[in-house]
């Protein structure tokens, strides 16, 4: 069974969310709304099927990537997460929260060796899309 699929966003800090969103959109085109943006593409095994990855800029005094002290945390989509943590929990990596579940997909969250924190996502596309992305935790 596959681990990781793909990436599912880049999470990042900033001083200053709206305006960092403000200037990828005037100067890189980035389709940007309150959350950041949505790059929509095919699966390659399956490319019937869209997939989604997020970009965000979050507040520089935000809370939500600790305990790692990094700027940045990286959101990997999965196939199945509750067999994945499971894998994770006897190879002794450090999970960090149970699994949570949206509409829009199952997260949880574990640490890589440098103390990064990682988020890993079992996508719902299909929510996820009638949402408008841009909706995750």
């Amino acid at each position: 069974m596959k681990r990781v699929t793909s990436i599912g966003g880049i999470f990042f800090k900033s001083q200053d969310p709206a305006k960092t969103r403000e200037w990828y959109n005037r100067h890189l085109g980035l389709n940007t709304n309150d959350y950041g943006s949505t790059f929509e593409w095919r699966q390659a095994d399956e490319p019937g099927k869209k997939g989604f990855s997020q970009w965000s800029p979050f507040k520089d005094d935000t809370t939500y990537f600790a305990p790692s002290e990094k700027e940045f945390m990286i959101n990997y989509r999965v196939e199945d997460l509750e067999w994945l943590v499971g894998e994770l929990k006897k190879e002794g990596v450090t999970i960090l929260d149970e699994i949570e579940s949206y509409d829009y997909g199952k997260f949880v969250h574990i640490l890589d060796p440098e103390g990064n924190k990682i988020e890993l996502w079992q996508p719902n596309d299909l929510e996820y899309e009638k949402l408008g992305g841009g909706t995750t935790k």
